[in-house]
């Protein structure tokens, strides 16, 4: 292993375990390889990295510092529809339940967990005052212990899981399709059966790599449409 990515996988476990949190100065570049036994340009290297990866912000001039998700970086990085200007929608929560339940084989697999049971987050939100979102979210119970208590859950979910949880998503995996809305999505939606919905898969991953979340969204897309910018 480059003994930079020995200094990232060692920066990532102290902010995973809580030994570093959101927002705490790191020490610098010279300080950082005196205590990892690794030169400064390796240090370097290795802050860029995490830079990169979201999970440090460097502020010219006063230093290297866990990052924090927002709320509004919450909703600008993870909620990708769009008006046709481009500009973005705030979506907002109409309705919610969070229940536990036993976890299918599948989720086990996904979230490669041991876990019996997960919780599951049922939302439908609003943009411009009609229901046109709905999300369903499952995570480990290990991760998430006693979630329930903090119902009803705030709209950023990502910036209450660091907050709560100390568990900061870094990037997620998603699978786009289309589909028609059924039964349950005109109970809950404003759309009419039938109607074209974009629907989009989601594993959320932490900073350490760790796959925290599987999300299933269903969008009605009228005025809307969803954003994405390939790197």
């Amino acid at each position: 292993m480059p003994l930079y990515r020995s200094v990232i996988d060692a920066i990532v476990h102290r902010i995973v375990t809580g030994d570093l949190k959101p927002g705490v100065m790191l020490p610098s570049e010279t300080d950082l390889g005196a205590e990892m036994g690794v030169s400064q340009g390796t240090a370097r290297k290795a802050l860029i990295e995490l830079e990169q990866r979201g999970i440090v912000k460097r502020q010219q001039g006063r230093g290297t510092f866990v990052a924090t998700t927002t709320p509004e970086s919450d909703h600008f990085h993870f909620f990708r529809l769009r008006r046709e200007d481009g500009s973005a929608v705030a979506p907002l929560s109409d309705s919610e339940t969070v229940t536990r339940r036993r976890a299918n084989a599948e989720e086990r697999k996904v979230l490669n967990v041991d876990d019996k049971q997960i919780f599951e987050i049922n939302r439908v939100r609003t943009i411009d005052g009609k229901r046109i979102v709905r999300e369903i979210s499952v995570l480990p119970v290990s991760l998430f212990p006693a979630l329930t208590d903090h119902a009803p859950l705030p709209n950023a979910i990502y910036a209450f899981y660091q907050q709560a949880y100390g568990i900061a998503i870094s990037k997620a995996d998603e699978t786009l399709r289309a589909v028609v809305a059924n039964a349950e999505d005109t109970a809950l939606m404003d759309v009419t059966k039938g109607a074209p919905l974009i629907e989009v898969r989601r594993v959320a991953i932490d900073i350490s790599d760790r796959i925290v979340e599987i999300r299933r969204s269903r969008y009605v897309t009228d005025d809307l449409h969803y954003d994405v910018s390939l790197r």
